[in-house]
């Protein structure tokens, strides 16, 4: 061998052993690591639970998310939906809200008690549509003809949702919350899981063309109803085995027929928002109840008409009442059997009016012989509880002024509310519609 064949052969040798030498010391420290580890989760183990405790418990836990989708103005029927579950102790794992959904669902996850329902339901009385559309000089159509990429400016929501959120992030609520927004640059949707609680819910309620895209850490962000209005597939994801859906509208969504072209475009939008829904209900996985609690169709005129708002959180308790007793929600039993469900009807001036569910039989009658009053006009008792007094069929006096006796009671027997929204919720919808 020669002598600078030699020299190579030494200095080759001399690197391999160097280099067998460090990746020796560095499987050795990563195995060491390793062991650290192992040993520190399996000491956390013990002192949380014992030796028998492992990772099959965790998976073998059931979870239970609620779900809230968007509606406009219609996420008054939440308000009642969520006084009855806070009312009978309900709290979920997880929270997912969506548009609406995300403004209810944060307030419920900050505070889910009676005080804080009750907190966001005064918030909702109290507004009124020039609080969140203000009225300029041009009115109507016109106003989606300027240069401008919304109709409205999203001061006056912004205002409302500060004053019905006593935390600033979403992090800080009681219960883990997540809202949805769609993203302007991909045109997927985004999940708010921590930051600014009033930048993402008015991100996820920014209705296309009425309010203004919110920008996020350099990103815009519009309604999330756009991508996905009723969020039970991220639940479903999280490992929810049971999921509370809080609805604004019925699960089965007929357009009416499209007299105009932006009414056609308006009925396309909503289809294809609604499509989202009835697919994931359609392939929801072995193991995972769904619990339907909707709203009725045909309750407001305009996604800004706040003029049915009280009514609304009546029909929501209703029907929160009814899906309460029936699955046993929450630590506390539900106490009286729910009252029928009003459902509106226009009078004269076009205006909205309200009216008990159903028709009612003449032959209706309580046990004591005497008829059930009619709750019928404006000016008649609002049914808003379970300790409320029960009205019942048209031969019965109206209860409309305040001498007229009060008809029914607790112990009264009830006639079944026909086309009521308390009639039973909907667990799983036809996919086919």
């Amino acid at each position: 061998m020669t002598p600078a064949a030699s020299t190579t052969f030494a200095v080759v040798f001399t690197l391999f052993v160097v280099a067998a030498l460090v990746l020796g010391v560095v499987t050795l420290r990563f195995l060491v690591r390793q062991a650290s580890a192992s040993r520190a989760r399996w000491l956390a183990g013990q002192a949380v639970g014992g030796p028998d405790d492992g990772p099959d418990d965790d998976e073998d836990e059931e979870l239970t998310a609620l779900v809230l989708a968007g509606g406009s103005t219609r996420g008054a029927i939440q308000i009642g939906m969520l006084q009855v579950l806070a009312e009978h102790g309900f709290v979920p794992d997880r929270i997912y809200g969506s548009s609406v959904g995300a403004i209810n669902g944060v307030g419920f996850a900050v505070d889910p008690t009676r005080e804080g329902v009750e907190r966001m339901t005064q918030v909702w009385l109290r507004i009124r549509r020039e609080d969140v559309y203000p009225q300029g000089r041009l009115h109507g159509p016109w106003l989606y003809l300027q240069q401008r990429d919304a109709v409205y400016a999203n001061s006056g929501l912004r205002a409302i949702v500060e004053e019905g959120f006593p935390h600033e992030r979403l992090e800080d609520a009681a219960v883990p919350v997540e809202v949805v927004a769609t993203s302007l640059a991909d045109g997927g949707e985004h999940w708010f899981t921590y930051g600014p609680a009033v930048d993402a819910v008015l991100a996820s309620a920014a209705m296309p063309a009425i309010f203004p895209p919110v920008e996020i850490d350099g990103e815009r962000y519009i309604d999330g109803g756009v991508v996905d209005n009723v969020p039970i597939q991220r639940a479903v994801d999280a490992g929810a085995t049971r999921i509370v859906v809080l609805l604004c509208s019925p699960p089965l969504f007929q357009p009416p027929p499209s007299k105009r072209p932006v009414e056609g475009m308006v009925n396309a939008l909503f289809i294809a928002i609604h499509a989202r829904f009835v697919r994931d209900m359609a392939h929801l996985p072995d193991g995972v109840e769904v619990i339907l609690c909707a709203g009725p169709e045909g309750t407001t005129r305009e996604f800004d008409d706040f003029s049915t708002t009280e009514r609304l959180i009546a029909l929501g308790r209703a029907e929160a009442s009814e899906v309460v007793r029936r699955y046993a929600l929450g630590t506390i039993a539900y106490p009286a059997p729910p009252m029928p469900v009003p459902v509106m009807r226009l009078d004269a001036d076009g205006a909205a009016a309200d009216r008990r569910a159903g028709d009612r039989r003449a032959g209706d009658r309580r046990t004591d012989g005497t008829a059930e009053g009619v709750a019928g006009g404006p000016d008649a008792p609002q049914a808003g509880g379970p300790d409320a007094p029960q009205a019942g069929g048209p031969d019965a006096p109206q209860a409309g002024g305040p001498d007229a006796p009060q008809a029914g009671g607790p112990d009264a027997p009830r006639p079944p509310a026909s086309g009521s929204a308390a009639a039973g919720p909907v667990t799983q919808p036809d996919p086919g519609t």
